[in-house]
């Protein structure tokens, strides 16, 4: 069986909230190929996302990257980071799956919104 990561919009976050709660289907989640973010994570994208600001199940738990197993809040301030990341994947990659994440981060960058990410 396939495993993937799924990235949404947060319409609205709320602080102190715990997100802990699996809900793809309320931020409209895309999802990601498992295989494929191993591979992008033993690469110089994994060093790279080890810098990324992000929050690791609400926003009193600061972290750095995407929780692999859990449930990762990505703030406004780090969106165009991760997208410069990804888009420099893609740019090795060519895939559908990345293309859409990208259009997902920009998105969330328009409406000035949060970004959700399930892991596996």
């Amino acid at each position: 069986m396939a495993y993937i990561h799924e990235f949404g919009i947060v319409e609205c976050i709320e602080k102190n909230k715990e997100y802990v709660s699996y809900e793809p289907e309320k931020y409209n989640c895309i999802g990601v190929d498992g295989d494929l973010f191993d591979e992008l994570m033993s690469k110089d994208f994994g060093k790279k996302m080890n810098h990324l600001e992000t929050f690791a199940h609400n926003t009193n738990r600061p972290y750095k990257s995407l929780a692999y197993f859990g449930i990762t809040l990505i703030p406004l301030s780090s969106h165009k980071q991760f997208l410069n990341m990804v888009c420099e994947a893609n740019d090795e990659y060519k895939s559908e799956e990345l293309e859409e994440l990208m259009k997902k981060i920009a998105e969330a960058i328009k409406e000035d919104r949060w970004l959700i990410h399930y892991g596996v």
